[in-house]
């Protein structure tokens, strides 16, 4: 069933003990710059450095005994596979993770840290899952797909509907999108908690396909896209899709030097270190192509972890 603002409740109760209750920044100098008051629901703060904490605990705690006994499996290219390693743990069974070769090297060490094992692919959609094919059949773990699962959007849903309790000014609301569980628990929870709030998702132009499939009604499928947003480049899922193109404004695109702008913006101004992914959201905001028209913007800064070997600048 899809998500229901009692199921979003019950997964912010369900997962409370295992995740943060983020903070929420403001800076007057990205107010100035915006033309706007911009409030940042600093997920970079969140257990496993992002957003997908929420989702992969709740997935993970509503397993049954049975479902959970082989541990659990997923491929992602950092972010879910961290956060799916991190709710094993707090379970206390075994993680299982494909990840692409070239998955940034502190996501890698991330989920390593939680313990979780480890099967290399190639970057591709193809690969990752026939990866997972062979892992699920060799170990018998449940598959928690990191997007496409209607417990993954609720605990994910979870941090739009802190922000709107949090924030109760708030106009829009902004959320990066690449398989679209964050969007999708975003605009779930907008318009349930609610009236007239306006959530809009922000991409890559370099990885646009939720915005294409948006325009084509259809899902349209990434190909391998290149973009410095590595957590971005997957697919809508059907699940996600459905919520998406019914309750999202729209999806704003943005070149990759908006978004290398939007990240060092954020780091400079709020002193929060966020990744490529994350300044998406900001990046949608200072972009000359797209007006955005409310006088107070949410945004979900969705991830912190960035390699400080490899910073863009």
């Amino acid at each position: 069933m899809v998500p229901t603002l009692e199921s979003i409740r019950n997964a912010a109760g369900r997962i409370r003990e295992y995740v943060h209750h983020t903070p929420i920044y403001t800076s007057a100098a990205l107010d100035k710059i915006c033309g706007a008051k911009i409030y940042l629901k600093a997920e970079n703060m969140q257990k496993a450095g992002a957003f997908k904490a929420r989702g992969a605990v709740n997935a993970v705690m509503c397993l049954t005994e049975k479902e959970a006994c082989n541990g659990v499996a997923t491929h992602s290219s950092g972010n879910h596979a961290a956060a799916l390693a991190y709710a094993a743990r707090c379970r206390g069974i075994k993680a299982y993770v494909v990840m692409p070769e070239n998955a940034p090297a502190v996501k890698k060490a991330a989920v390593k840290s939680y313990g979780a094992d480890i099967f290399y692919c190639e970057a591709n959609e193809q690969a990752r899952e026939a990866a997972l094919k062979n892992v699920v059949k060799q170990t018998g773990a449940t598959f928690i797909h990191p997007f496409n699962n209607y417990r993954v959007i609720e605990g994910q849903a979870t941090a739009a509907l802190e922000m709107l309790h949090d924030v109760s000014s708030l106009e829009a609301i902004i959320a990066p999108v690449g398989g679209g569980g964050l969007l999708s628990g975003t605009a779930l929870a907008a318009s349930y908690a609610a009236t007239g709030i306006k959530v809009f998702g922000a991409e890559p132009q370099a990885a646009d396909d939720a915005w294409q499939s948006l325009q084509e009604g259809r899902i349209i499928p990434a190909n391998n896209p290149e973009t410095i947003a590595d957590g971005l480049r997957t697919s809508l899922g059907e699940l996600t899709f459905a919520i998406i193109a019914k309750s999202v404004e729209t999806i704003i695109t943005v070149s990759e030097e908006e978004i290398i702008q939007a990240m060092r913006l954020i780091w400079e101004r709020a002193k929060l270190v966020v990744e490529p992914s994350a300044a998406v959201a900001l990046a949608a905001v200072t972009s000359s192509r797209h007006k955005i028209d409310a006088g107070s913007i949410g945004l979900i800064i969705s991830g912190g972890n960035v390699d400080l070997d490899n910073l863009p600048w």
